[in-house]
């Protein structure tokens, strides 16, 4: 099963998204919006299942309207430890989808939001799920190695040729990386936390892919128009 989890970041439009990540909505099954991400759904062409917040972005009267329109709504206190976002994630992970596309993570007026965001790709509830962050410059996703297997992690990562792959580590250092169909291979190599070594590889074949020993690697990929 396949969700759509819509944040209250920088929106993006159905145009952009087409044409960055062709089949970004393909097989989605639930939609849940967290707050003002329900501003996305119209623009996006979706339809709200549910929605969670507390109502500090959303005016009372437009909740009260998704109401009457028989989405499902849960009203959450403005004093928790949990953001909007992740609650809407976790309401997707209960609902049984097994993937996971945040729109509306990135960008906006709160960059400790976005970074929370990207913090939510290593959330206990997402293991073994496949998850995103999405917008029409950027998809975001999380390696975690080594497997339940105690074995390295090798990820496909099919896509465009040309376009820009970064591979950063994330909250800590990365051991053992190997890359299949970059321009700039990693053979069995360290990524340390600091220096800037796996920014803007560039994808050569349509069936790449990265394989990890140990830590968490993130993998930012961008549309080559965007350029280096």
């Amino acid at each position: 099963m396949r969700a759509l989890v819509l944040a209250d970041g920088e929106p993006s439009s159905r145009a952009g998204l087409d044409a960055a990540w062709p089949g970004w909505r393909r097989g989605t099954v639930l939609v849940v919006a967290a707050d003002g991400g329900a501003r996305l759904a119209a623009a996006l062409g979706l339809t709200i299942d549910s929605w969670v917040g507390d109502g500090d972005s959303m005016a009372p009267e437009d909740v009260a309207d998704l109401e009457r329109r028989g989405v499902a709504v849960e009203r959450l206190p403005l004093d928790k430890d949990e953001s909007d976002t992740e609650v809407a994630v976790a309401a997707a992970v209960g609902a049984g989808a097994m993937e996971i596309t945040v729109l509306g993570a990135l960008g906006g007026r709160r960059l400790d939001h976005a970074l929370a965001n990207i913090g939510l790709l290593a959330h206990p509830a997402l293991a073994g799920r496949a998850a995103c962050l999405l917008d029409e410059r950027t998809r975001v996703r999380l390696i975690e190695a080594p497997g339940a297997d105690g074995q390295p992690v090798r990820w496909p990562l099919p896509g465009r040729p040309g376009d820009v792959v970064s591979l950063l580590p994330w909250g800590g250092d990365v051991d053992g990386v190997t890359t299949d169909g970059f321009r700039y291979p990693l053979r069995d190599e360290p990524l340390p936390a600091g220096p800037a070594r796996g920014l803007s590889n560039v994808r050569l074949a349509p069936d790449a892919a990265v394989t990890v020993r140990r830590g968490r690697l993130l993998v930012v990929e961008s549309p080559a128009t965007l350029g280096r």
